[in-house]
């Protein structure tokens, strides 16, 4: 699936009827739609009914979808309303004011880490981008009076996580005289646990951050299996942490936990949490509307009836896109990315799961000429797919031009390559190809994305680098969200116990604001 959805050309950026301003009467997202006016369809039509399938076919014994249409077109958030988004636009105002009036940089640095991992760091993009190259230009993070391993590993880390290298070297003066940081740690719990971050920034052959890693990994793993965080607060973020490090974690779903654990937070400033818990709602009542809307689409493509073995999984398509651009204005990218998801799940079981060898040669080739009489030879259930793919990339392609002016249906054709095989799990492979056990497989495994995580990294530093910003931010999302998806096991096409929740948290449930 990744394959075709990094090929694939699909705007990124909001067309420009796609806003969202908080404060702003007109500021509600809207979406240009071929349905004002003639809707662009393909011009072929399925004679005859369509012929019930076979029963003697495979079956991926799917479990059915748990929020179906119904359920989803139910959704009604109060967050909708404009007082919502005034109040909200309101508290960015005094929240801006503090990050500019604050002069200490460590104090600078924490203000920032609180806004991202609440989720809310996109209101102040300008004023972080501005703090942030102050303080790696003046190099305020290797002022000796105010370091210590705290405020030097959260510099450290956030400045390389906005493209800015700092050298590992900066560590060098908090270890002792045989190199090592345990001898001068204490009891520095917190000061571990920014250097546990830190150390995912790395890139190839920066042997003393994969020190710092291992190092850091144990000391606050023993820290919790003795049971000597006596901060509640601070025992809650070194479980996390330690679970999934913040470097490889999507964004969304860890503003919810956050602003959740900021409960049991005695320090945190009562406006950031307000507008943490306002922005979460206002943006998951634009991301019910959009789930909506791409509901309703999947029931009139009627693709769910006529093709019963495939996965019925709107929500969990829908979430990829929440990983991918959560902010609130890339709304049509969103919905068209869904729907793209959508067809490669049902094409992916029709792949895996329904068709004959004959059957899916016949309709690779389809996909590959884009031929009109190609599509004559595939059995009824192919040309239905065929069909909703087909209006898929002419109603993409119809946006595009009559927004930006630009026709690129051939490029979009081109781009849906349908290279494929069944693919087998990583853990298996290795433990089949070594003999090795179940345990030294996934290891090897977490070994091989940290090594991946250090490639990604070193190319987000390089002053030329081959992709630019947003690919390079998007396809690193990509990853962050495939693991989120896959840590509990299959989260896209199994539900499971966990999945099931964050999609409760993150689409369905808003924050209690009191």
């Amino acid at each position: 699936m990744c394959s075709i959805i990094m090929g694939m050309a699909i705007p990124m950026r909001p067309t420009k009827d796609v806003f969202h301003n908080f404060g702003k009467k007109d500021g509600k997202m809207r979406l240009a739609s071929p349905t004002c006016g003639r809707r662009p369809t393909c011009s072929l039509k399925l004679s005859g009914t369509v012929d019930q399938l076979p029963s003697t076919r495979r079956s991926g014994n799917y479990r059915p979808t748990l929020w179906d249409f119904d359920d989803i077109q139910s959704l009604n958030s109060v967050y909708a309303e404009e007082k919502y988004s005034i109040k909200a636009c309101e508290l960015v105002v005094q929240l801006k004011k503090v990050l500019q009036g604050e002069s200490n940089w460590v104090r600078q640095l924490e203000l920032i880490h609180d806004l991202q991992t609440l989720g809310i760091s996109y209101h102040f993009d300008h004023e972080i981008n501005q703090i942030l190259n102050s303080i790696y230009l003046e190099q305020k993070y290797l002022e000796t009076e105010e370091r210590d391993l705290y405020s030097t590993a959260l510099a450290f880390r956030l400045l390389r996580q906005h493209g800015l290298r700092v050298s590992q070297d900066v560590f060098d003066c908090l270890k002792n005289e045989e190199g090592e940081l345990e001898a001068v740690l204490g009891d520095n719990t917190k000061g571990v646990l920014q250097l546990y971050e830190a150390s995912f920034l790395l890139t190839e052959g920066e042997m003393s951050l994969e020190q710092a890693r291992v190092f850091s990994t144990n000391f606050l793993q023993k820290k919790l299996d003795d049971d000597e965080i006596m901060d509640e607060h601070l025992s809650w973020l070194v479980r996390r942490s330690l679970e999934l490090p913040l470097h490889w974690s999507v964004q969304r779903p860890n503003a919810r936990w956050f602003i959740d654990a900021c409960a049991n937070r005695s320090d945190v400033d009562p406006i950031l949490l307000e507008l943490a818990k306002l922005d979460f709602n206002i943006v998951q009542a634009a991301y019910q509307q959009e789930l909506k809307e791409v509901s309703r689409w999947w029931k009139e493509s009627k693709l769910a009836e006529t093709l019963p073995f495939a996965r019925d999984r709107v929500v969990e398509n829908y979430l990829w896109n929440v990983g991918l651009l959560f902010q609130p204005q890339y709304g049509y990218p969103r919905i068209m990315t869904t729907k793209l998801f959508i067809l490669i799940t049902v094409i992916d079981d029709i792949f895996d799961v329904y068709g004959t060898l004959e059957e899916t040669q016949l309709f690779n080739d389809a996909i590959l000429r884009w031929d009109v009489e190609a599509i004559g030879h595939l059995p009824k259930y192919m040309q239905i797919c065929y069909m909703a793919l087909d209006n898929f990339i002419n109603e993409m392609a119809y946006h595009v031009l009559i927004e930006q002016g630009v026709l690129i249906v051939q490029d979009l054709r081109k781009s849906y390559e349908l290279q494929r095989g069944d693919v087998p799990k990583a853990v298996e492979c290795y433990m089949n190809e070594t003999g090795a056990s179940v345990e030294e497989a996934r290891e090897h495994v977490k070994c091989m994305l940290r090594e991946t995580w250090m490639k990604t990294n070193e190319e987000s530093f390089k002053e030329c680098p081959i992709f630019s910003k947003d690919f390079m931010r998007s396809a690193a999302d990509l990853g962050r969200h495939a693991q989120y998806m896959y840590q509990h096991g299959d989260g896209h096409g199994i539900s499971n116990p966990q999945m099931e929740e964050r999609i409760r948290t993150l689409i369905f449930q808003p924050i209690p604001l009191l």
